[in-house]
């Protein structure tokens, strides 16, 4: 019978082994390959967008009697709200401008807008823009805004390099992105790294995005890019206990940045709105003891009197859980949809009290300084304290502490032990309501705590000062 032959039938047996042994490696080599040509490549990116990202240097007049101050250092310590070792000098304690601080920025148009931190430009005297041509441009800070850290300058020239904007709503958690900047004067450096986590609250109206990407001091201000080579976030802060990198930085969507910088092109400010509340995030355990059941909202602690929401009937002890429909997830969320609304403009928030919500239109306000906050009064002759089982030796409001705190009942706090002191109220404290039910005065309150289920925890709203918090005590621990 023949057989038909194979190619390697005539091989020699040496050729054979050795044939094999490299079919083995070369099969034992592919994943490695392929984990290989799956890293991104960032050198077309950055040979796109690197002359679009620039170096800000500021100046500033030399003080006298001062001390001078390495501007990398002085750029770190300006940004985390480290008082500086005095006013800086000049070699020869004249007028000269000396260099205060570096940072970095981005080109937004090719006129010669420009977006960086407003804590890279704040308090300069000059703000001098270096391309990577090594042109150097004086600039004039066109607006800044503190409350999200965004400035916009502007350069005279014509047909510069400009970045492509992208959406940072889009952004995933475990992207790749790639920031550029000067970090401690060495221009336009490029490090990359990925998106660690997105809606870290670390400001009053920004959900920031976190980063593993190297950030160090002079890289505020520079843009942090997705793939596309799009803009998704401007780099602002850093988590250090060094002054140096540690594998944690946060950046501004960009999102909310240019909403920022196009309000800063139009009008030189931001212009927010306001509704006059102060707030607190709402526990878990508060949110199961009032009946809400989750830990959502933004839990009002006191309502600026003659405010809006004042006027609108919110109180507080209220939490705000939507806003024209919007769900409030978490505090942090409040100013943020609320600050974005424009003045003038009526919005209903829906809000829990006592178990159950109802709906509250209110017109918001144009942003202003927050009021100082007052304390109540202790004026008025004061009944003998009445103890109950909780721990608590209580007495009625006189009418003038009501209307101090603008209350209309409630019982202070004159001492305090057993479960109410574990649960950390103090004298002084005011107690407006006890399980969801207001509270009119002692003997009320007396009853209140009586008819209480003293094996579970009782809920508990408490004023403090000029705010107010839920407290929850547990009768039998």
């Amino acid at each position: 019978m023949r057989t038909r032959a194979t190619p390697m039938a005539g091989l020699p047996r040496a050729a054979m082994l050795l044939l094999t042994a490299w079919l083995l490696i070369a099969l034992s080599a592919l994943p490695a390959m392929a984990r290989a040509q799956s890293l991104p490549d960032f050198t077309e990116l950055v040979e796109r967008v690197g002359p679009a990202v620039v170096n800000i240097r500021t100046l500033e007049r030399a003080r006298q009697g001062g001390v001078d101050v390495d501007p990398n250092m002085e750029e770190f310590l300006r940004r985390f709200g480290i008082p500086l070792p005095g006013p800086r000098r000049g070699p020869r304690g004249d007028d000269e401008p000396m260099q205060r601080g570096i940072g970095s920025g981005f080109i937004l148009s090719a006129d010669g807008y420009v977006m960086t931190n407003a804590h890279v430009v704040e308090g300069a005297d000059e703000v001098i823009v270096t391309l990577t041509d090594k042109r150097e441009l004086k600039a004039r800070i066109v607006g800044t805004d503190r409350r999200t850290d965004i400035a916009l300058v502007k350069v005279e020239a014509t047909g510069l390099p400009v970045v492509r904007i992208g959406d940072s709503d889009r952004l995933k958690v475990g992207e790749w992105v790639v920031a550029i900047g000067s970090p401690f004067g060495l221009e336009n450096t490029v490090t990359a790294g990925i998106v660690s986590a997105k809606g870290r609250d670390t400001g009053d109206y920004l959900p920031f995005i976190q980063t593993d990407a190297a950030i160090n001091p002079g890289n505020s201000g520079g843009p942090l890019l997705n793939l596309r080579g799009e803009v998704v976030g401007v780099n602002s802060q850093i988590f250090s206990r060094s002054g140096g990198y540690m594998g944690i930085a946060f950046a501004i969507p960009i999102n909310d940045a240019m909403r920022v910088s196009e309000q800063l092109r139009s009008t030189g400010r931001v212009i927010r709105g306001r509704i006059g509340v102060q707030i607190a995030p709402v526990t878990k355990e508060v949110a199961e003891s009032i009946g809400l059941g989750k830990p959502v909202g933004a839990l009002v602690q006191n309502a600026e009197a003659g405010g809006p929401a004042d006027k609108a009937g919110i109180e507080a002890g209220d939490i705000i859980t939507k806003v024209d429909g919007k769900a409030v997830e978490k505090a942090g969320d409040l100013p943020r949809m609320i600050g974005s609304t424009k003045p003038g403009s009526k919005v209903t928030l829906q809000v829990f009290r006592r178990g159950a919500t109802k709906d509250l239109s209110v017109t918001v306000a144009e942003f202003e300084a927050d009021k100082p906050a007052r304390r109540a009064s202790d004026s008025g002759a004061a009944p003998a304290p009445v103890k109950n089982a909780l721990g608590l030796s209580i007495t009625d409001l006189s009418d003038a502490q009501k209307r101090e705190l603008r209350v209309k009942g409630g019982v202070r706090v004159e001492a305090v032990d057993g479960p109410a002191a574990r649960a950390g109220l103090r004298e002084g404290d005011v107690i407006l309501s006890l399980d969801n039910t207001e509270i009119s005065d002692a003997r009320q309150f007396g009853q209140l705590v009586q008819r209480a289920d003293k094996t579970k925890p009782l809920n508990v709203l408490v004023r403090r000062g000029d705010a107010v918090n839920f407290v929850v005590i547990r009768p039998q621990r």
